[in-house]
Protein backbone atom coordinates (compact mmCIF):
# COMPACT_ATOMS: atom_id res chain seq x y z
CA UNK A 1 0.00 0.00 0.00
CA UNK A 2 2.53 2.21 1.01
CA UNK A 3 4.59 1.74 -2.38
CA UNK A 4 1.37 2.41 -4.33
CA UNK A 5 0.93 5.70 -2.62
CA UNK A 6 4.82 7.20 -3.05
CA UNK A 7 4.53 5.53 -6.84
CA UNK A 8 1.22 7.97 -7.05
CA UNK A 9 2.65 10.88 -5.27
CA UNK A 10 5.99 10.61 -7.76
CA UNK A 11 3.75 10.86 -11.14
CA UNK A 12 1.50 13.41 -9.34
CA UNK A 13 4.67 15.77 -9.29
CA UNK A 14 6.07 14.56 -12.47
CA UNK A 15 2.38 15.90 -14.23
CA UNK A 16 2.38 19.01 -12.01
CA UNK A 17 5.46 19.97 -12.89
CA UNK A 18 5.90 23.27 -14.92
CA UNK A 19 6.57 23.15 -18.25
CA UNK A 20 9.31 25.65 -18.85
CA UNK A 21 12.90 25.27 -16.83
CA UNK A 22 17.06 26.01 -17.31
CA UNK A 23 18.29 22.41 -17.19
CA UNK A 24 20.43 19.79 -17.82
CA UNK A 25 21.23 18.12 -21.31
CA UNK A 26 22.56 21.16 -22.87
CA UNK A 27 21.26 21.17 -26.70
CA UNK A 28 23.79 19.98 -29.99
CA UNK A 29 26.25 23.46 -30.60
CA UNK A 30 25.32 25.45 -27.81
CA UNK A 31 28.26 25.70 -25.97
CA UNK A 32 31.41 27.72 -27.73
CA UNK A 33 34.16 24.92 -29.17
CA UNK A 34 36.45 26.16 -26.31
CA UNK A 35 33.90 25.19 -23.19
CA UNK A 36 32.63 21.83 -25.00
CA UNK A 37 36.58 20.69 -24.87
CA UNK A 38 36.88 21.97 -21.69
CA UNK A 39 34.04 19.64 -19.90
CA UNK A 40 35.28 16.45 -22.34
CA UNK A 41 38.79 16.75 -20.83
CA UNK A 42 37.86 17.08 -17.70
CA UNK A 43 35.38 14.04 -17.92
CA UNK A 44 37.98 12.12 -19.72
CA UNK A 45 40.04 10.49 -16.24
CA UNK A 46 36.90 9.82 -14.66
CA UNK A 47 35.78 7.78 -17.83
CA UNK A 48 39.07 5.92 -17.69
CA UNK A 49 39.07 4.57 -13.64
CA UNK A 50 35.36 4.01 -14.78
CA UNK A 51 36.01 1.40 -17.90
CA UNK A 52 38.63 -0.43 -15.01
CA UNK A 53 35.37 -0.83 -12.17
CA UNK A 54 33.49 -1.96 -14.87
CA UNK A 55 35.24 -4.79 -16.00
CA UNK A 56 35.98 -5.67 -12.34
CA UNK A 57 32.27 -5.81 -12.05
CA UNK A 58 31.54 -7.79 -15.31
CA UNK A 59 33.56 -10.26 -14.07
CA UNK A 60 31.52 -10.88 -11.10
CA UNK A 61 28.45 -13.00 -12.61
CA UNK A 62 25.46 -12.91 -14.47
CA UNK A 63 23.36 -11.08 -11.33
CA UNK A 64 25.85 -8.21 -11.70
CA UNK A 65 25.67 -7.91 -15.48
CA UNK A 66 21.70 -7.93 -15.11
CA UNK A 67 22.12 -5.27 -12.32
CA UNK A 68 24.29 -3.24 -14.08
CA UNK A 69 21.62 -3.20 -17.19
CA UNK A 70 19.13 -2.53 -14.96
CA UNK A 71 20.28 0.77 -13.77
CA UNK A 72 21.42 1.95 -17.18
CA UNK A 73 18.22 1.18 -17.84
CA UNK A 74 16.62 3.11 -15.35
CA UNK A 75 19.10 6.13 -15.82
CA UNK A 76 17.89 6.11 -19.79
CA UNK A 77 13.87 6.23 -18.63
CA UNK A 78 14.33 8.73 -15.66
CA UNK A 79 16.75 11.11 -17.70
CA UNK A 80 14.61 10.95 -20.95
CA UNK A 81 11.78 12.85 -19.24
CA UNK A 82 12.68 15.91 -20.70
CA UNK A 83 11.09 19.24 -19.64
CA UNK A 84 11.90 21.03 -22.94
CA UNK A 85 13.31 24.76 -22.47
CA UNK A 86 13.44 27.49 -24.60
CA UNK A 87 17.65 28.35 -23.43
CA UNK A 88 18.86 25.25 -25.39
CA UNK A 89 18.50 22.60 -22.39
CA UNK A 90 15.89 20.85 -20.18
CA UNK A 91 15.34 19.83 -17.00
CA UNK A 92 14.68 16.48 -15.98
CA UNK A 93 15.33 13.53 -13.69
CA UNK A 94 18.91 11.71 -13.94
CA UNK A 95 18.63 8.27 -12.71
CA UNK A 96 22.47 7.74 -11.91
CA UNK A 97 22.22 8.25 -7.66
CA UNK A 98 21.07 4.20 -8.05
CA UNK A 99 24.18 2.95 -10.26
CA UNK A 100 26.45 5.15 -8.31
CA UNK A 101 25.08 3.64 -4.43
CA UNK A 102 25.01 -0.23 -6.48
CA UNK A 103 28.28 0.30 -7.94
CA UNK A 104 30.45 2.91 -7.36
CA UNK A 105 30.73 6.56 -8.84
CA UNK A 106 32.86 5.97 -11.81
CA UNK A 107 30.87 2.99 -13.19
CA UNK A 108 28.38 5.55 -13.22
CA UNK A 109 30.08 7.95 -15.13
CA UNK A 110 30.88 4.78 -18.03
CA UNK A 111 27.07 3.98 -17.57
CA UNK A 112 26.07 7.88 -17.64
CA UNK A 113 27.87 8.74 -20.98
CA UNK A 114 26.32 5.93 -22.69
CA UNK A 115 22.68 6.94 -22.03
CA UNK A 116 23.90 10.57 -22.81
CA UNK A 117 25.10 9.22 -26.38
CA UNK A 118 22.13 6.76 -26.57
CA UNK A 119 19.95 9.90 -26.40
CA UNK A 120 21.70 12.35 -28.35
CA UNK A 121 22.34 9.78 -31.27
CA UNK A 122 18.72 8.41 -30.60
CA UNK A 123 15.97 10.87 -29.30
CA UNK A 124 17.79 14.07 -29.70
CA UNK A 125 18.24 15.46 -26.42
CA UNK A 126 21.49 16.63 -25.56
CA UNK A 127 24.05 16.34 -27.87
CA UNK A 128 27.72 15.13 -29.50
CA UNK A 129 29.78 18.70 -28.92
CA UNK A 130 28.03 18.98 -25.77
CA UNK A 131 28.32 15.53 -24.41
CA UNK A 132 31.69 16.10 -22.61
CA UNK A 133 29.73 19.30 -20.77
CA UNK A 134 26.84 16.63 -19.82
CA UNK A 135 28.39 13.95 -18.84
CA UNK A 136 30.85 16.00 -16.36
CA UNK A 137 27.26 17.46 -14.87
CA UNK A 138 25.28 14.35 -14.88
CA UNK A 139 27.51 11.20 -15.01
CA UNK A 140 30.58 12.56 -12.96
CA UNK A 141 29.73 14.90 -10.09
CA UNK A 142 25.85 13.22 -9.73
CA UNK A 143 26.97 9.82 -9.31
CA UNK A 144 29.82 11.18 -7.09
CA UNK A 145 27.73 13.25 -4.68
CA UNK A 146 25.44 10.56 -4.39
CA UNK A 147 27.94 7.96 -3.33
CA UNK A 148 29.47 10.22 -1.02
CA UNK A 149 25.83 10.85 0.76
CA UNK A 150 25.05 7.16 0.65
CA UNK A 151 28.27 6.16 2.45
CA UNK A 152 28.28 9.11 4.48
CA UNK A 153 24.73 8.70 6.15
CA UNK A 154 24.10 4.84 4.69
CA UNK A 155 26.16 3.56 7.22
CA UNK A 156 23.68 2.11 9.67
CA UNK A 157 20.58 0.26 8.93
CA UNK A 158 18.41 2.72 9.98
CA UNK A 159 19.47 5.55 8.24
CA UNK A 160 19.63 3.31 4.78
CA UNK A 161 16.52 4.71 3.52
CA UNK A 162 17.08 7.97 4.54
CA UNK A 163 20.75 7.81 2.31
CA UNK A 164 19.27 6.69 -0.41
CA UNK A 165 16.39 9.00 -0.80
CA UNK A 166 19.25 11.73 -0.05
CA UNK A 167 21.88 10.26 -2.60
CA UNK A 168 19.34 10.31 -5.47
CA UNK A 169 17.83 13.87 -4.98
CA UNK A 170 20.91 15.71 -3.96
CA UNK A 171 22.61 13.65 -7.07
CA UNK A 172 20.09 15.16 -9.39
CA UNK A 173 20.44 18.73 -7.93
CA UNK A 174 24.12 18.51 -7.87
CA UNK A 175 24.18 18.29 -11.42
CA UNK A 176 21.86 20.89 -11.89
CA UNK A 177 24.23 22.96 -9.80
CA UNK A 178 26.95 22.16 -12.36
CA UNK A 179 25.49 22.55 -15.76
CA UNK A 180 23.81 26.06 -14.30
CA UNK A 181 27.93 26.53 -13.73
CA UNK A 182 28.86 25.18 -17.41
CA UNK A 183 26.04 28.26 -18.85
CA UNK A 184 27.37 30.69 -16.66
CA UNK A 185 31.04 30.28 -17.72
CA UNK A 186 29.92 30.12 -21.56
CA UNK A 187 27.42 32.66 -21.34
CA UNK A 188 28.16 35.45 -18.41
CA UNK A 189 25.57 37.80 -18.25
CA UNK A 190 26.35 41.23 -20.17
CA UNK A 191 26.74 43.53 -16.68
CA UNK A 192 26.76 41.44 -13.97
CA UNK A 193 29.42 38.69 -15.59
CA UNK A 194 29.18 34.83 -13.87
CA UNK A 195 27.65 35.62 -10.57
CA UNK A 196 24.41 37.21 -12.54
CA UNK A 197 24.58 34.90 -14.73
CA UNK A 198 24.60 32.04 -12.29
CA UNK A 199 21.90 33.64 -9.99
CA UNK A 200 19.97 33.93 -13.07
CA UNK A 201 20.11 29.99 -14.44
CA UNK A 202 19.74 28.31 -10.66
CA UNK A 203 17.11 30.70 -9.90
CA UNK A 204 14.69 29.51 -12.94
CA UNK A 205 16.17 26.11 -12.83
CA UNK A 206 15.03 25.73 -9.04
CA UNK A 207 11.73 25.90 -10.24
CA UNK A 208 11.41 22.42 -11.71
CA UNK A 209 14.65 20.76 -10.35
CA UNK A 210 13.59 20.87 -6.88
CA UNK A 211 10.16 18.65 -7.35
CA UNK A 212 12.02 16.54 -9.72
CA UNK A 213 15.36 15.86 -7.55
CA UNK A 214 12.17 14.73 -4.73
CA UNK A 215 10.49 12.75 -7.33
CA UNK A 216 13.81 10.59 -8.37
CA UNK A 217 14.74 10.32 -4.39
CA UNK A 218 11.61 8.56 -3.81
CA UNK A 219 11.46 6.29 -7.51
CA UNK A 220 14.98 5.24 -6.82
CA UNK A 221 14.16 4.28 -3.13
CA UNK A 222 11.42 2.32 -4.04
CA UNK A 223 13.48 0.46 -6.83
CA UNK A 224 16.35 -0.03 -4.10
CA UNK A 225 13.98 -1.54 -1.54
CA UNK A 226 13.16 -3.75 -4.11
CA UNK A 227 16.57 -4.91 -5.56
CA UNK A 228 17.27 -5.74 -1.57
CA UNK A 229 14.01 -7.60 -1.37
CA UNK A 230 15.05 -10.25 -4.02
CA UNK A 231 18.59 -9.76 -2.43
CA UNK A 232 17.72 -11.60 0.93
CA UNK A 233 15.17 -13.63 -0.86
CA UNK A 234 18.53 -14.80 -2.77
CA UNK A 235 17.26 -14.33 -6.30
CA UNK A 236 20.08 -11.55 -6.63
CA UNK A 237 23.59 -11.67 -5.54
CA UNK A 238 24.66 -7.94 -5.44
CA UNK A 239 28.32 -7.63 -4.33
CA UNK A 240 28.96 -4.04 -3.67
CA UNK A 241 31.74 -1.49 -5.82
CA UNK A 242 33.32 1.54 -5.71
Amino acid sequence: MKKKLLMGVALFVLIITPQMAHAMHIMEGFLPLKWAIVWAVLTLPFLVIGFKRLGKSLKQGQDQKMLLGLVGGFAFVLSALKIPSVTGSCSHPTGVGLGAILFGPTTMTVIGIIVLLFQALLLAHGGITTLGANSFSMAVVGPLVSYGIYKALGKEGKNKSLAVFLAAALGDLATYVITSIQLSFAFPDATGGFAASLTKFMSVFAVTQIPLAIVEGIITLMVFNLIQEYRKEGVLKIEESI
